[in-house]
C-alpha cells in the first residue's frame, strides 16, 4: 500500500514506477512468500486494529489456511511485479503513479482479504480489492470494449458481494456478532446452514467465474493489461475458493 502511495509523488514519471516501484513491490512479495512459508507450521495468531467504525474494530487472524494462500499470494506477486517493471514501459493509458497505486493496492487488499477475521474487514477488502481491479482492468479506458468490459466486471463483482453480505447476515444467527469465532460458535438449523452456503457459494462463485457466473471473464482478462490478469488468474480467483473453504469448513 506504500509503495502505492509514493507512485503519488510522481505520478507521471515511468521511470520512478517502472524501476523503482515494481521492483520494490517484487521484493515484498518474495518477503510475504517467505513470511507465510514460516507461518504454516507455527500455528495460528490473532489480533485486533482499532480501525473502523466504534463497535467494529478490525479482527484478523493469521491460520494455516490462510498462509498458505498469503505463500501463493507473495510468490505471483514477486513474479508479476518484475514483469510489469518492464511490461508498463510504454506509459500508455493511466498514468504510472496512478497505476502503481491501483496495482498495490488490488495486492494490498487481496493480503487482507486473506488476514481479514470478521465479516466487516472482509467485506472491506473485498470491495477494495473489486474496484482497485476494476480499475486496473479499465487501464485503457478510452476503448469502448475495454469500458464494457469493466461495467459488466464491476457489476458481477458487487451481485456477488451482496451475497456474502447477505451471508454473512444468515451465519452470525441472530447474535449480531460479526467475528468470524462468534458465526462459528452459532447454532444453525440445516435450513439455515444450507441458505448461508447457497449465498456464499453464490457470492464467491460470481467472483471466480462459475458458471453460470463466469460472463464477465472472457470479458475482462482480454481487457486487461497482461500483469493484471496473470494476477486476477493466479492470486484473485484463488480468494474466492479461500473464502468458501473459510466459510463453508473453517
Amino acid at each position: 500500500m506504500l509503495l502505492g502511495l509514493l507512485g503519488l509523488l510522481r505520478v507521471n514519471s515511468l521511470r520512478f514506477v517502472a524501476h523503482g516501484l515494481f521492483p520494490a513491490g517484487a521484493v515484498v512479495g518474495v518477503i510475504l512468500a517467505v513470511c507465510a512459508w514460516r507461518a504454516l507450521g507455527a500455528g495460528s495468531c490473532a489480533t485486533v486494529l482499532p480501525l473502523g467504525l466504534p463497535d467494529l474494530p478490525m479482527h484478523l487472524r493469521l491460520d494455516a489456511l490462510s498462509a498458505f494462500f498469503l505463500l501463493l499470494l507473495g510468490s505471483v506477486a514477486a513474479a508479476v511485479s518484475i514483469f510489469s517493471a518492464g511490461y508498463f514501459r510504454t506509459g500508455e493509458g493511466t498514468a504510472p503513479g496512478l497505476l502503481s497505486l491501483q496495482y498495490h493496492l488490488f495486492l494490498a487488499a487481496m493480503a487482507w482479504v486473506l488476514l481479514a477475521d470478521d465479516a466487516y474487514a472482509f467485506m472491506v477488502a473485498w470491495e477494495v480489492m473489486a474496484l482497485a481491479s476494476f480499475f486496473l482492468v479499465t487501464s485503457q479506458h478510452r476503448v469502448p470494449e475495454v469500458r464494457r468490459a469493466g461495467f459488466l466486471y464491476l457489476l458481477l463483482a458487487h451481485l456477488g458481494a451482496i451475497g456474502l453480505l447477505l451471508c454473512f447476515g444468515v451465519m452470525q444467527g441472530g447474535s449480531w456478532q460479526f467475528t468470524f469465532d462468534a458465526m462459528r460458535a452459532a447454532h444453525l438449523t440445516p435450513g439455515w446452514a444450507s441458505v448461508a452456503f447457497g449465498l456464499a457459494l453464490f457470492g464467491f462463485g460470481a467472483k471466480a467465474g462459475l458458471v453460470p457466473l463466469h460472463a464477465w471473464l472472457p470479458e475482462a482478462h482480454p481487457a486487461a493489461p497482461s500483469p493484471v490478469s496473470a494476477l486476477m488468474s493466479g492470486v484473485m480467483l484463488k480468494t474466492a475458493v479461500y473464502g468458501l473453504l473459510r466459510v463453508s469448513f473453517d
